[in-house]
């Protein structure tokens, strides 16, 4: 577990670093002087949520191949006979030729629904393509480097180089190398291909990865195990993952001025995923774990990480929910943003409670992905998609961009649910204790104490002192409290590092 902790802080830093730098970046997208038009800054969001839908399809379940079957690999081959990641990227490059084939044929039905209102998706149609094959390609290596425990890197890579790509860009673009939006969107394109070039040099250079195409052992002992996993598995991911990724395509396709609603809902999607920096980092760390957890039966080593890595997320997911939202209003008008994104503000209060009601439920998605379990991860996925898809069209045609916000909330609740009772009824496992209701509580009150003192003040000033009177009260409950057993040795070595400790 310590390995987990530690892996998770560092990444967690890191994380929040490449936050910073996209904060830049959205900032330099939304700026009310100089930026981006609001239908520039929501096709790049577009090209997110399009290659994201690609690769679910593309990568044909090879990264729970890669999640599952590792630690057999690991422990039965040498490095240089270890064929898997080969079977992964071959799998999925097929996969994505058979994506790309289907996005060529079916154009004219792309045009007909989106021509009308998101006219800029139609024009960079093609080269939304190369985003997608490099999102696919990353993602893949990703998800091997995890099992190498190299999660550290990956986190750089996903959340700080891809970024900093982003922001050379941008500037490349102030400073008029690059002339105008059409240059910028094409060299965009290339993003993730550079990045995954990079993960891909450091595994090879230092012989963590090696390609064959001859048929290992352990591929031929699990190979129809292998293709039972990787074809329920992959039809679950591929309808979480649609569904994670439906709302910005179907607000472009539905919502007059698609492209201006969508960068609405991303700003506000963006800034509520600051509270998914602890998940990613978490999960990161734990998926080789797991793994390992359920090949060991160790469901002891199982139950603890589904605690712990619920109370963690449950007290960053609502610590910065309420952070962020007492500044919302005052920040857009602080730092200058246009004023068509104060309409982002009550899209990121629904979006915020569904990531609050998602990291409070734990790593449930992960135990279960890498379990035995894969009929019902695919079961609950087609459920999910079943009730998001539907709810967000309707929604999107009623509410406009915060429609899909209020069915994300709902879909989300009730599938994360169905996992919690899942969990409970089939393993006893559970992750919810009063440390968890002592959170909500203690957030609730300290967002109550701070709109009283500070509320209808505007200015940098009052953001700082805001935001400094709720961190001080938000972290010395959860201290006091108690509330995580991780929280209070990290607090004891900072106290330490600064000289806090007191005598020995």
């Amino acid at each position: 577990m310590s390995t987990i902790r530690r892996q998770s802080i560092i990444s967690s830093v890191i994380v929040y670093s490449g936050f910073a730098l996209g904060f830049l970046n959205t900032y330099l997208f939304t700026r009310e002087k100089g930026g981006f038009t609001p239908d520039e800054y929501g096709l790049t969001a577009i090209f997110m949520s399009a290659a994201t839908v690609m690769y679910s399809f593309a990568n044909l379940g090879m990264q729970a191949y890669i999640y599952k079957f590792f630690p057999y690999y690991n422990d039965n081959l040498p490095p240089e006979k270890n064929d898997m990641i080969s079977w992964a990227l071959l799998t999925s490059l097929l996969g994505f030729v058979l994506v790309m084939t289907a996005g060529i044929v079916f154009k004219g039905t792309v045009i007909q629904k989106f021509g009308a209102h998101s006219a800029g998706l139609i024009k960079y149609y093609y080269w939304i393509f190369p985003f997608g094959a490099g999102l696919t390609f990353f993602s893949l290596l990703e998800a091997f480097a995890w099992q190498l425990k190299k999660s550290v890197l990956t986190s750089y890579l996903r959340e700080v180089q891809f970024r900093l790509f982003t922001t050379v860009l941008i500037l490349l673009w102030l400073v008029g190398v690059l002339r105008n939006f059409d240059a910028f969107i094409k060299v965009y394109a290339f993003s993730y291909i550079l990045t995954g070039l990079i993960l891909l040099i450091y595994l090879v250079r230092t012989r963590k990865i090696f390609f064959m195409l001859t048929p290992s052992r352990v591929t031929k002992k699990f190979a129809s195990k292998i293709r039972s996993l990787v074809l329920l598995v992959w039809s679950g991911g591929l309808v979480y993952n649609i569904s994670l990724s439906f709302a910005q395509i179907v607000i472009a396709a539905v919502v007059p001025d698609g492209l201006t609603f969508v960068a609405i809902y991303t700003l506000a999607q963006y800034i509520a995923s600051i509270m998914q920096a602890p998940q990613r980092s978490i999960i990161a760390a734990a998926i080789p774990t797991l793994s390992k957890a359920w090949k060991d039966k160790d469901y002891a080593k199982i139950q603890r990480i589904y605690h712990r890595s619920s109370i963690n997320q449950l007290i960053f997911s609502v610590g910065i929910f309420i952070l962020i939202w007492i500044n919302f209003t005052d920040g857009v008008f602080t730092f200058g943003l246009k004023t068509t994104y104060l309409n982002a503000q009550y899209v990121f209060l629904f979006i915020g409670l569904t990531k609050i009601i998602d990291m409070g439920t734990g790593v449930n998605s992960q135990i279960i992905g890498t379990s035995t379990f894969w009929r019902f991860d695919f079961f609950t996925g087609v459920i999910l998609v079943a009730l998001t898809l539907p709810l967000n069209y309707i929604l999107a045609k009623e509410k406009g961009a915060i429609g899909p916000a209020i069915a994300d909330l709902i879909t989300f609740t009730i599938y994360n649910g169905i996992r919690y009772l899942f969990l409970y009824r089939k393993f006893g496992m559970q992750p919810l204790t009063l440390q968890s209701l002592y959170t909500l509580l203690l957030g609730a009150g300290c967002f109550f104490i701070c709109h009283f003192l500070f509320g209808g003040h505007q200015g940098i000033l009052w953001i700082i002192a805001r935001s400094s009177v709720f961190v001080l009260l938000f972290g010395t409950g959860v201290i006091g409290l108690d509330l995580s057993e991780d929280i209070l040795p990290l607090w004891v070595t900072l106290k330490k590092k600064l000289g806090l400790g007191g005598k020995k």
